[in-house]
């Protein structure tokens, strides 16, 4: 309800009457006017009051009128008529509905605004409307151009509050404002919307209140001037709105949600429905240059509306729409510029020849003005974004054409970004899937689970992993991260990860592969550009494990170090020495050897995974340590825990490479070793002990195979090598393995024997004999292996 005045204020008669005519308050002003005391008039009709003229009472008001005012001859207690200028303003309720009616009228004279030189003074001063209260806040006098803006006689006015001559909440916190300048004198400016006469919206309007005094220097009243600054408001809004827009639109690097962030921006502050359509990219990722030619196929980015759940809309986020030639979308389109079409001037009568649904949408909501506005960046033509106007009456300006230009042009690039972002992103991740493995290869050594994500803002990195499986049944793991993002980091991770993988296949030691992989990337940097801008960078951690000793050899190029998990005790990191980043060079690293119990997990992982903005490192390894040590019989879904537990849900800010590996041991009932005398005549001995130990393992679909390379191994050796020399077995289910060591430093190769040579076939009989060999060197010489697949015996 809006707030009144005290009704013990004898100044001004008040009264409420209800919708039915009834009267609810009374003030002692109205007392004094007509005589009549509250008790005599509350709760009895109003109609009682009128005098009886021939005039008849007043015409009921309207459902919508707000206010009225006119004479009226009412009825005084002693019988005589009163003729009184009566001003009535409608009341409501805090909800808004009709609560009957405000009267008042003021009570006795005040000097005319001719005969007082404080009111002359103020008109003669103002350039404006204006006002003019007297120090007890009572209308002293008002200009033409207020009364024009009132609508009311001036005269009529006088001796009346702000509050009785307009009722809103606005004008009673004016008048409180009234009243401190009053007592303090300071200025204040109150800007506030209104409508007057002959407009069919509110004006922004900017109030400023002064207080007047006389000659003498004693306060007289106070000054209310009017300025209509509805111009200056809009360029203020428009200019907050562009400010806005390049705040929130952009805030991500994913295109629909910048079209929502276009539509939210714009609504209600420009229209009342905004659609974002966006033309689909080619494939191979291009996009299209210059304007589309007619008819037009778009897809439904975003909309939005200030009505719930967005009726007007006719088509849904995601569809694909068509819009022919005539469409305001394919013109704008085809014109790069803005088009507005209002419905009174017959502009949206076109569309019932192409899209019924649409137009009975326009007579439904009462739609009477669109905008249709392109996206485009860097000659790009991207889609269009169209406004829409039917709750607001006005229909569009020119500069809200303006407006729209530049608040699409901010949203295009941005949508721009996004694309080229998607695009390299997609390219990235596609790139770093064909590096990646897609399954890691089974082995006798270790049971691995991997997980590897990219970056959710920053893009797809250069993390990587891999699990080699070597000679003698050992395994290679490695993890590795190189510095930056996108495709260059992706595509030097593939050239390191080949690198590592070529040098595991000659069977370096961790510390030496490190050495060979930092001096790779120098050379790499240098080919990137010696001024620095090239520069690669990268750390590593490579392990080897040998399920036959247990042991397991690992070094580290500036990597986190692993985590290690016992069977029966709680995770711990690895005490590894940290070894310079791959890319400084001339610094040493070192290996660690340790012995892995059956069962044994080790976690290999990068610095995503445990390093981000809100935690430091050792919280993350703490958090890391705490979702390993929960027991579970799956790499799989410890990794998922891993991730679960350290991984914020909007994604990582880098990319994170996760690897477990459980170690496995090899009985020694399935490894069986001969000390070879080097003797040519004692090979046929050892022949026999090898097919005995078939025998045993119940391989003898294999002894044929294995007695040849045996044979022919322990022959080599004897002959090219030096002693001692060793023989040894191994097998699994799957695979046997013939291994024959000296000391010799000298590594075997095929050759081609000529027809009439009677040597010279060995290791081609052996290459052809067996799934693959080779030879690795050793601290104490080299060992020549071969392995037979016993799966194909069978």
């Amino acid at each position: 309800m809006s707030p009144v005045n005290p009704y013990d204020d004898a100044a001004t008669a008040r009264a409420v009457i209800d919708d039915a005519g009834v009267v609810q308050r009374w003030n002692e002003g109205a007392r004094r006017l007509l005589g009549r005391s509250a008790a005599e008039v509350v709760g009895r009709p109003a109609a009682g009051l009128l005098a009886g003229s021939g005039h008849g009472p007043p015409a009921p008001p309207g459902p919508d009128e707000e206010r009225r005012h006119g004479t009226l001859e009412l009825r005084h207690r002693d019988g005589h008529t009163v003729s009184l200028w009566v001003l009535a303003h409608r009341r409501r309720t805090e909800e808004g509905r009709p609560d009957g009616w405000l009267l008042v009228a003021p009570v006795g004279g005040c000097p005319g605004p001719a005969d007082d030189p404080l009111t002359a003074l103020a008109l003669a001063q103002s350039p404006c409307a204006m006002l003019v209260f007297d120090e007890r806040l009572r209308l002293h006098g008002a200009n033409a151009a207020m009364a024009r803006l009132m609508e009311l006689p001036a005269a009529r006015l006088r001796g009346l509050r702000l509050t009785d001559i307009d009722g809103q909440t606005e004008y009673a916190e004016i008048e409180e404002l009234m009243r401190q300048v009053l007592a303090t004198g300071r200025q204040r400016d109150v800007e506030t919307f209104q409508r007057v006469a002959g407009e069919n919206r509110a004006s922004a309007w900017l109030a400023r209140i002064a207080r007047l005094t006389g000659p003498d220097g004693a306060v007289r009243g106070i000054c209310v001037s009017v300025h209509d600054f509805t111009e200056q408001h809009a360029a203020r809004v428009r200019l907050q709105l562009v400010n806005e827009a390049s705040v929130r639109i952009g805030s991500t690097l994913d295109v629909t949600r910048t079209a929502e962030e276009l539509a939210q921006v714009c609504v209600p502050a420009l229209a009342d429905f905004v659609s974002v359509d966006l033309r689909d990219p080619w494939e191979h990722g291009g996009e299209h240059t210059g304007p589309p030619a007619p008819p037009v196929t778009l897809r439904r980015a975003a909309h939005r509306s200030i009505t719930p759940g967005t009726p007007e809309a006719v088509a849904k986020p995601g569809q694909v729409d068509e819009y022919p030639a005539g469409s305001p979308q394919a013109e704008s389109l085809a014109s790069g510029g803005a088009i507005v079409a209002a419905v009174p001037s017959g502009d949206t009568e076109r569309w019932r020849t192409w899209d019924e649904v649409r137009f009975r949408r326009v007579e439904e909501y009462g739609i009477h003005s669109t905008m249709s506005v392109p996206l485009q960046a860097r000659g790009t033509t991207l889609g269009v974004a169209v406004f829409t106007r039917f709750r607001r009456p006005e229909p569009f300006t020119h500069d809200d054409v303006l407006l729209a230009e530049e608040v699409t042009a901010r949203a295009a690039v941005c949508i721009d970004n996004a694309r080229r972002y998607s695009r390299e992103r997609e390219t990235t991740l596609t790139l770093q899937r064909s590096l990646l493995p897609r399954h890691l290869p089974p082995t006798a050594a270790v049971e691995a689970a991997s997980r590897y994500l990219p970056a959710a803002r920053a893009g797809v990195g250069g993390d990587w992993f891999d699990v080699i499986p070597l000679s003698g049944m050992r395994v290679a793991m490695v993890v590795g991260d190189v510095v930056g993002h996108g495709i260059q980091a992706s595509a030097t991770m593939g050239r390191l990860r080949t690198a590592v993988r070529t040098l595991a296949d000659i069977d370096l030691a961790p510390d030496e592969l490190l050495t060979h992989l930092d001096d790779l990337v120098l050379r790499l940097s240098d080919e990137s550009g010696g001024d620095g801008t090239g520069e690669v960078g990268a750390t590593c951690l490579y392990a080897v494990y040998d399920p036959v000793s247990r042991r397991c050899t690992l070094a580290r190029a500036g990597h986190p170090p692993p985590v290690l998990i016992p069977p029966d005790g709680p995770p711990r990191p690895i005490e590894l020495p940290s070894g310079p980043p791959l890319g400084l060079g001339g610094l040493p690293f070192e290996s660690t050897e340790l012995e892995l119990r059956e069962g044994t997990v080790l976690a290999f992982y990068t610095d995503g995974l445990v390093e981000t903005r809100e935690r430091d490192v050792d919280t993350g390894r703490a958090l890391l340590c705490e979702a390993l040590s929960a027991p579970s019989d799956s790499l799989d879904e410890t990794c998922d825990r891993v991730l679960e537990t350290l991984l914020p849900p909007g994604g990582a800010a880098d990319d994170v490479a996760l690897l477990l590996a459980r170690a496995r041991g090899l009985p020694p009932s399935r490894v069986a070793t001969w000390d070879i005398p080097p003797d040519p005549a004692l090979v046929a001995p050892v022949r026999k002990q090898v097919l005995d130990q078939l025998a045993a393992w119940e391989l003898t679909e294999a002894s044929f195979t294995a007695e040849l390379v045996v044979s022919e191994l322990v022959t080599n050796a004897i002959r090219y090598g030096a002693p001692p020399i060793r023989l040894r077995l191994i097998h699994d289910a799957t695979t046997l393995i013939c291994e024959v060591s000296d000391t010799s430093h000298t590594a075997p190769h095929l050759r081609r024997a000529k027809t009439w040579d009677e040597g010279g076939r060995g290791l081609l009989l052996v290459a052809q004999l067996t799934q693959r060999w080779g030879s690795r060197h050793t601290g104490e010489g080299k060992t020549i292996w071969a392995e037979l697949g016993l799966l194909d015996e069978e």
